[in-house]
């Protein structure tokens, strides 16, 4: 087996091109063409996390956080980083880092952490826009019927027309044209010098922007009037619920806080969580304090701070992430939403059994482990 292999896996669980813009994802130690049979995985890969990797054989380091994320200038042992991915490279370990498009994929982080807070309806928070790349324009024709089949051909053979493995795809409205030809026209139908009506069919077809070129050549080319008329759509990306940053759970059953608190808890193997209630309805003066019942969640893997506004948007009453900042928890009791802090790590290190799980029946050949000393490096004391 060869780490292309498990690349090819890990893309189809979670794909690259969900990553945020900022994030640093994909093999980032290592050869495609490097032989790997051994899987570590971690969340943060840290010295002792490296070391337990090369004494237990992995050829390959599954590891959430990037170790590498902001651009090396040089590869030394003098920082951490530099030194773990000298040492990885020495020792022929891959290292790989999906981060942000695990957060982002169905069934990855945020969808694990998201059941831990009971059956509901869940959507990501700010939904990745998509746009396939047969759907990137909308061209606009109109034409006498007996030339909308040949203009049809004519368009699909240079890429237009194409919605998924469908082709000749199209929509065809009939109405009535109008013109009025100048004195240097030569209308194909009709007389110029006098307002024109004609019976036209309106023919639209998406096309890829590659293709938009050739494509309007083609309609110049095929079209029998004399000066086409041509009009050009712009389309915009297709939010899918399903995949983005974050979560929004609309539960089955409203719950009490002292019930999420428990179901969280024990989802995430915590003894504690820090909670700050959200005022007027949550905790406040007038507010109900743990008796309110929740049932519009927002949930964030790991630090969710950027996602607090698109939460509160979303109706959300409740927000659970692993950390946020200071003033970003008071903007969210103010307008009162409860927070509850997880611990940055803990709301992602008990994915890695599940990805474990999707990557050993992927990969029957491969050995999958989750590493013993990765950890959260914070304690209560």
């Amino acid at each position: 087996m060869h780490v292309r292999q498990i690349i090819e896996v890990l893309g189809k669980i979670a794909p690259l091109d969900y990553a945020a813009g900022w994030d640093n994802v994909g093999l980032l130690i290592g050869s495609p063409g490097w032989e790997a049979s051994t899987l570590l995985l971690t969340i943060d890969l840290t010295d002792q996390v490296l070391a337990e990797a090369i004494e237990g054989g992995a050829e390959m380091i599954v590891s959430y956080h990037p170790p590498i994320f902001e651009g090396l200038r040089k590869l030394v042992d003098d920082s951490p980083s530099q030194r773990i991915a000298l040492n990885a490279a020495r020792g022929g370990v891959a290292v790989y880092s999906p981060h942000t498009a695990l957060d982002a994929a169905p069934d990855g982080v945020n969808d694990w952490l998201a059941k831990g807070l009971g059956q509901g309806d869940v959507r990501a928070l700010e939904a990745l826009q998509t746009l396939a790349e047969t759907q990137q324009c909308k061209l606009v024709t109109f034409c006498p019927a007996e030339a909308v089949d040949r203009l049809r051909r004519a368009l699909a053979a240079v890429g237009a027309g194409w919605i998924g493995d469908y082709s000749l795809c199209s929509f065809e409205i009939p109405g009535t044209g109008t013109f009025l030809g100048g004195e240097t026209t030569h209308p194909q139908v009709g007389r110029k010098g006098s307002l024109q009506r004609v019976d036209e069919i309106r023919l639209e077809m998406v096309c890829p922007e590659a293709s938009l070129a050739l494509a309007l050549a083609t309609i110049r080319r095929t079209h029998p009037y004399e000066e086409p008329p041509i009009e050009i759509y712009r389309l915009r990306p297709h939010p899918q619920w399903a995949i983005g940053q974050g979560r929004r759970i609309e539960l089955d059953e409203k719950a009490d806080l002292p019930t999420l608190i428990g179901r969280i808890k024990k989802h995430l193997g915590v003894e504690t969580l820090r909670v700050a209630l959200g005022r007027g309805g949550g905790g406040g003066p007038g507010g109900r304090g743990a008796t309110r019942r929740y049932g519009s969640i927002g949930v964030c893997a790991g630090a969710g701070g950027s996602l607090i506004k698109a939460a509160i948007s979303a109706g959300c009453e409740l927000f659970v992430t692993g950390e946020m900042r200071h003033h970003d928890i008071l903007a969210a009791q103010a307008q009162g939403c409860t927070v509850l802090l997880g611990g940055h790590t803990n709301t992602e290190r008990g994915y890695l059994k599940v990805l474990r799980t999707r990557l050993a029946d992927a990969l029957p050949d491969a050995t999958v482990l989750v590493s013993r000393t990765d950890g959260d490096p914070l304690r209560a004391m």
